[in-house]
């Protein structure tokens, strides 16, 4: 059996930049493991550019969220809010501190946690007298800033923390309300970004925690690094994890990260591209555009209707492979998956829906015109 050899990839890094020299510095001084100048330097200026006080450096988008699980104080049992449409490391992180994640489904508007449903949740529990979450974590799907302002509302109100997962969103930030000009990932009291390959910006394998706090951040830095004290002698003080960005990977970023304003330029005119194009299509209903948001279109995901297109969302997909595209579905909720299916769920199917119709096309920043309208050309070709 022969398999048809990818000829344009869904979304891989532009490793260009300053990339080499900084590389070149970190083996010239022998700098390459978790000590070194640009772990530093990578933390102060990804501060810098999602405007909050301070960044740790971690392993993993991954490593960061559970950081924040622990830093909110999780304990076993207790419950926290997330959306089900979602990758699923962010409601895992919950489990690695034996929570239990209450998953709530996706509001049309953007596919994020829809605020009512949070709101609406939370107020039942006040009035009934049950306990009330420990945490909210609020997800920014596919680049797409959620609905955060009333849900800050809320858990305001009850003093509930705010949490964000903006693993997919660097870049994203908001045009209204009382959040307007703010990045993803600095309203909540802790923010979570990867940089894992196919993200905007890429350190191979990577995530950065941010906050204002600075207790947060001194003891976000402590636990990944062993919670190991200072001095010569090796002595902990509580479970850590081995989980600080190295300092090669930390050169990565940073030489990335200076470029992120053009990636996100050339993310956003390959998202209006397919958007002129797809817009006019039967069938086809485009990604999320709420008028509150500056979406940094992480990845490209229109919804497919298989009566009216002529071709279903599998159909497309098969197609688009046989051309030698890489597409790729979206997530199933996570209260659909077997792991999570007695965990509390809060709304109807917005989520199943999006799931059933929504796939991703390529949307590399190196995207060309060419590659560009060959994607368009190939799913135009698979309606009936």
């Amino acid at each position: 059996m022969t398999t048809t050899q990818i000829a344009i990839p869904l979304s891989v890094p532009q490793l260009t930049g300053n990339l080499r020299q900084y590389l070149e510095e970190c083996i010239e001084t022998n700098y390459v493991s978790s000590v070194g100048p640009f772990v530093s330097r990578f933390e102060k200026a990804f501060a810098e550019f999602v405007g909050a006080r301070f960044a740790i450096g971690c392993v993993s988008g991954t490593a960061a969220l559970h950081l924040a699980v622990r830093l909110l104080n999780v304990q076993p049992a207790d419950e926290v809010i997330v959306s089900t449409f979602t990758f699923v490391a962010s409601v895992n992180a919950i489990l690695y501190e034996r929570g239990v994640p209450i998953l709530i489904d996706s509001e049309r508007s953007s596919w994020n946690l829809d605020p009512e449903l949070v709101t609406d949740e939370i107020k039942r529990r006040a009035r009934q007298g049950k306990p009330l979450p420990r945490a909210v974590e609020v997800v920014h799907l596919l680049g797409h800033p959620a609905n955060i302002e009333p849900i800050f509302d809320i858990c305001q109100e009850y003093q509930i923390p705010i949490f964000e997962d903006a693993a997919e969103a660097l870049g994203a930030t908001y045009r209204t309300g009382k959040f307007a000009g703010r990045n993803v990932g600095t309203i909540g009291k802790i923010g979570c970004f990867s940089f894992n390959g196919n993200k905007i910006i890429t350190t191979g394998g990577g995530g950065m925690l941010t906050t204002d706090d600075e207790e947060v951040a001194r003891r976000a830095k402590h636990l990944t690094t062993q919670a190991r004290l200072p001095g010569a002698e090796y002595w902990h003080d509580e479970v850590g994890y081995n989980y600080r960005l190295t300092n090669v990977a930390a050169a990565i970023g940073l030489s990335q990260l200076e470029q992120l304003p053009e990636f996100l330029f050339k993310k956003r005119a390959i998202a209006a591209m397919y958007d002129r194009v797809l817009d006019a299509v039967p069938g086809i209903t485009l990604p999320p555009r709420a008028k509150w948001a500056d979406a940094s279109m992480w990845l490209y995901s229109p919804l497919v209707d298989g009566e009216e297109f002529g071709c279903d969302r599998s159909g497309v997909l098969a197609r688009l492979a046989k051309c030698g595209i890489e597409a790729r579905p979206l997530w199933p909720p996570v209260h659909k998956m077997p792991l999570y299916e007695n965990a509390p769920y809060v709304g109807s199917r917005v989520a199943e829906d999006v799931f059933a119709r929504g796939l991703t096309l390529p949307c590399s920043v190196g995207l060309t015109a060419d590659e560009q309208d060959t994607v368009i050309d190939c799913l135009l070709s698979s309606r009936a």
